[in-house]
């Protein structure tokens, strides 16, 4: 390729990445499931899956950093349970971003096909897009703290190993199983799923599949999405939410068919 073609290449990566982690952040401080926008973002630039997977947690893990450090500071995140949170996410992650680096590029394109839809099926169908986040009761018990801890591990493992859809899969869980009340359970969400990023970062930096340039300028636009996006009522959201991400993982499916 010339020159020029190259540069070329890069704007078009450029052109590709920072709309849709724009997006990405945006939809994820809302609700949880950007990464079935900032993961296809990569692959659709061209990146390899390895490279795609550790450049998307770069850029993912500043995004969840400021929702994060918001429902901190609004008093959403409890120092118990956020303690057992970040320690079996750590682990999980850690276990699972491993796990992931075993795997070709080949298989894991054919993965892609089976999981995606299935994550893509229950972010769309959660009802945290738009329902009234007064409408949960919290109902913990003795064993909440066990169950927050089966949680985190094991969707923070699947956060490590692939990701998307990780943060709803969180809300679900521990409105769910764990009896959480949303506002709790939100912040916990966030908690962990920062933590898995960050776990799954490191992994992925020492196996030297992160593009830094790219990482960086999704990072930006993955920033100013969340930011915006943490201030917003859910149901002003609800009505782009799903067919951006609709729109995504047919152009993302359309790219891995004709391959």
């Amino acid at each position: 390729m010339s020159p020029l073609g190259k540069i070329m290449d890069a704007y078009t990566q450029y052109f590709i990445i920072c709309p849709l982690l724009f997006l990405g952040g945006f939809v994820d401080s809302i609700a949880g499931g950007g990464g079935l926008i900032t993961l296809p973002a990569y692959l659709l630039a061209g990146l390899p899956p390895h490279l795609a997977l550790g450049t998307n947690k770069f850029s993912s893990a500043i995004g969840t950093s400021v929702s994060t450090a918001r429902l901190a500071i609004n008093g959403f995140i409890k120092l118990r349970p956020a303690l057992i949170c970040i320690a079996d996410a750590f682990i999980g992650s850690s276990i699972g971003s491993r796990l992931t680096l075993l795997i070709s590029d080949e298989i894991f394109n054919k993965l892609l096909i089976i999981v995606l839809p299935i994550a893509a099926f229950y972010v769309m169908r959660n009802k945290g897009l738009s329902q009234d986040p007064n409408s949960y009761v919290d109902k913990t018990d003795g064993k909440t703290p066990l169950r927050i801890a089966v949680i985190a591990f094991f969707i923070g493992g699947y956060d490590g190993f692939y990701g998307p859809g990780a943060g709803t899969f969180l809300l679900l869980a521990l409105t769910g199983w764990a009896m959480l009340d949303v506002r709790n359970a939100a912040g916990l969400t966030k908690a962990a799923n920062l933590t898995s990023n960050i776990a799954a970062l490191i992994t992925f930096i020492l196996s030297n599949n992160v593009d830094y340039q790219l990482g960086l300028a999704g990072a930006v636009c993955n920033f100013i999405g969340a930011y915006i996006g943490a201030g917003m009522v859910l149901t002003k959201a609800n009505k782009i939410v799903k067919p951006l991400i609709i729109v995504v993982l047919a152009l993302l499916f359309i790219k891995i068919v004709t391959k």
